[in-house]
C-alpha cells in the first residue's frame, strides 16, 4: 500500500468525487486534510493513480488513537478482499472502527471471521447530505449562539452515545479544537445544546440537554453549522442510525436528504 503525499492529497480529493455517495465519507476526510492540521492521518491507496482501494488511517501513536475510525472506499469486492487479506494495512489483533460501505458488509464479516476476531459489532446508517443550505432560515433565540471550547470537552463526552471516558476525551477534544462547531450558551455561559463535526467532515454529537428540548434549538443549530460549512466550501452531510427515527425526520425536514441505494456501516471489533 502507498501512503499519499500532500500534493497526492489533493489529487484523490478531485479523484474521489467520481465516486459519490460511495465515496463521501472517504472524500470528507481527504478535503478536512488538505485544509486542516489535526491528528496525524495516513491516506493509504492501493496503486497509484488508478486506485482502486483508498484506505484512511489515524496514526497510532497512543492508547487514545485506537478509538479514532478507520474508513476505506473501494471501487470493488475484489480488490478490498485483497488489500485486506494480503496486506498488513492494520492489526486484527487490536481494537479497531471501521466505516465501509454496507455492500461489502458480508466481505468485511467473512474476514474477521477468518482472522479469528470476536466480539463483532456494526452500526448501520442513512448519509443524509444537504446539496443547497440556501432555503435554511435561522430563528432567533435569547440564547447566545457560540462555538465549542476546550472547557466544554467534558460535557460532550459525558453525553455522548459512544463516549469512553478518557479515551473519546482527546477524540472530541480535537474535534472541538481543530473543526468547525457550534452551541447555545444559557445566560451564565453553559452550552445547553451543541452539534460538532468530524474529521470526515460529517455533521454529529448533536446533543440537547433534556430540560432544554422541545424548543428548536436542535433545528437552529444544523441550520447554522451547515450554512458554515457551505459558505466555507464544505460538503454538508451527516450520519444517521438506521433506527433514530426523530434524527432522521428532523434532518429530513431541513431538506436532507439519503440515496436509498447508499447505506454505511461501523464495524466494531475487539479482542
Amino acid at each position: 500500500m502507498k501512503v499519499l503525499s500532500k500534493e497526492e492529497l489533493k489529487k484523490a480529493e478531485e479523484a474521489l468525487r467520481d465516486y459519490f455517495p460511495q465515496s463521501q465519507q472517504a472524500y470528507g476526510f481527504v478535503f478536512m486534510m488538505n485544509r486542516v492540521e489535526a491528528s496525524h492521518t495516513d491516506v493509504l491507496v492501493d496503486r497509484w493513480p488508478d486506485f482502486n482501494v483508498l484506505f484512511i488511517r489515524p496514526q497510532r501513536q497512543e492508547k487514545a488513537d485506537f478509538f479514532k475510525d478507520m474508513s476505506v472506499f473501494s471501487k470493488d469486492d475484489r480488490s478490498l478482499r485483497n488489500v485486506l487479506i494480503r496486506t498488513e494495512i492494520f492489526d486484527w489483533k487490536q481494537y479497531f472502527c471501521l466505516s465501509v460501505d454496507m455492500c461489502h458488509m458480508d466481505l468485511i464479516r467473512s474476514i474477521v471471521v477468518n482472522k479469528g476476531v470476536p466480539n463483532i459489532n456494526n452500526h448501520m446508517c442513512h448519509m443524509m447530505k444537504l446539496k443547497d443550505p440556501s432555503k435554511l432560515t435561522t430563528e432567533r433565540f435569547s440564547l447566545t449562539v457560540s462555538s465549542l471550547d476546550e472547557s466544554h470537552v467534558a460535557l460532550v463526552n459525558s453525553t455522548w452515545k459512544f463516549g469512553c471516558g478518557e479515551l473519546s476525551e482527546r477524540f472530541i477534544r480535537e474535534m472541538i479544537v481543530y473543526f468547525p462547531s457550534c452551541c447555545l450558551l444559557d445566560s451564565e455561559g453553559r452550552p445547553v445544546s451543541w452539534i460538532l463535526t468530524y474529521a470526515s467532515c460529517a455533521m454529529g454529537m448533536l446533543y440537547t440537554l433534556p430540560e432544554h428540548r422541545q424548543k428548536g434549538y436542535a433545528k437552529a443549530l444544523v441550520t447554522i453549522l451547515a450554512k458554515k460549512l457551505h459558505s466555507d466550501g464544505y460538503p454538508v452531510y451527516c450520519f444517521i442510525e438506521l433506527e433514530n427515527q426523530p434524527s432522521y425526520r428532523l434532518f429530513s425536514n431541513l431538506g436532507f436528504t439519503s440515496d436509498p441505494s447508499y447505506r454505511a456501516t461501523w464495524f466494531t471489533c475487539d479482542q
